[in-house]
């Protein structure tokens, strides 16, 4: 004979509500696990600066709960990397890129962060006039870079000739970087680069960017302490020798006076001298370089001895 089950219309209704209510919040931590989508959008404006064009992206990044974005982004000229900048509190980035004649398509791609999906802009479309005057472009490969700190990451900067055929004289062109977080460096290797007339291939100079791990506090001088008192105790207890001699003899009183004024001296001398206060009081101990997202600004610059060429670039650098 087969059991019969009893099936109660509450319980049934119980449970379709605890279901119902279970779905939503299901679907809201699958939606945080793997970050809320975004949107980026870019809008460019060009003017020409001093014979070149160069163009000002405005980037702004929002996520679906309307809230800013934070991180990295990078704009790009159909696929070429151009420029790197970290978001604001705002999630919006300016991004100045010098553009070589012709017509261009630029996107801005969003990397991500801890709550954010990447994503990528509509292309924007804009036109580099042609221009006469030698000048040169320069950019930065990769335009992201994330570091710990105490790591060295190594990028390539390329300086790009442009209308070099109406050089009459070879270009130098020096390298320099600016905007990194404290305890942190960088060098170029080499850091001038020449362009020769009707020149166009891109020259390129290693960059490296250095950060520091915080150093602890090197341990006092063995025995230094012991050496002083070796030194100090019987000077003193002489001197008190001397003092208690005084009483009996004037001419011993001089000479202690004369024997407490030098050491006097050289305990002060001691106390100020470099090496003891390094001994002692030990040398401070470096921080490391900051956790954040900064913009890092690489600049070329040449001259001619009258009249100055200054073009940049911006790169990312995350120290985690």
């Amino acid at each position: 004979m087969r059991g019969i089950v009893c099936r109660s219309p509450r319980l049934e209704l119980v449970a379709g509500l605890v279901i119902a209510l279970a779905l939503p919040a299901l679907a809201l931590a699958a939606e945080s696990g793997q970050g809320l989508a975004t949107q980026t959008a870019l809008t460019a404006e060009t003017r020409d600066l001093d014979g070149r064009t160069e163009a000002t992206v405005a980037v702004t990044v929002n996520g679906d709960d309307g809230l800013p974005a934070t991180g990295a982004v990078v704009v790009s000229d159909r696929g070429v990397q151009l420029a790197g900048a970290a978001l604001d509190a705002q999630g919006q980035a300016s991004i100045a890129v010098t553009l070589p004649a012709g017509s261009h398509s630029l996107t801005a791609a969003y990397a991500g962060d801890a709550t954010h999906r990447a994503s990528i802009s509509q292309a924007a479309q804009v036109q580099a006039q042609a221009s006469s005057t030698p000048n040169f472009l320069v950019s930065v490969s990769p335009a992201t870079m994330t570091l710990t700190p105490g790591q060295t990451g190594t990028l390539t900067a390329s300086v790009t000739p442009q209308n070099s055929s109406a050089l009459s004289a070879p270009m130098f062109v020096t390298l320099s970087c600016s905007g990194l977080p404290d305890q942190a460096s960088c060098t170029f290797t080499p850091e001038n680069v020449e362009i020769l007339p009707n020149a166009t291939a891109a020259l390129t100079s290693t960059m490296v960017i250095v950060t520091q791990v915080a150093s602890s506090a090197s341990t006092a001088h063995p025995g230094s302490s012991s050496i002083a008192w070796a030194f100090l105790l019987p000077g003193a207890l002489g001197l008190g020798g001397l003092a208690w001699g005084a009483r009996r003899r004037a001419w011993l009183l001089r000479l202690s006076l004369l024997a407490l004024v030098a050491f006097v001296a050289m305990l002060g001398a001691t106390a100020c001298n470099a090496r003891y206060d390094y001994y002692i009081h030990r040398p401070p101990i470096n921080p490391a370089t900051p956790a954040g997202t900064y913009t890092v600004t690489v600049t070329a610059q040449s001259s001619n001895g009258v009249t100055a060429i200054t073009n940049s670039t911006t790169m990312v650098l995350t120290v985690q």
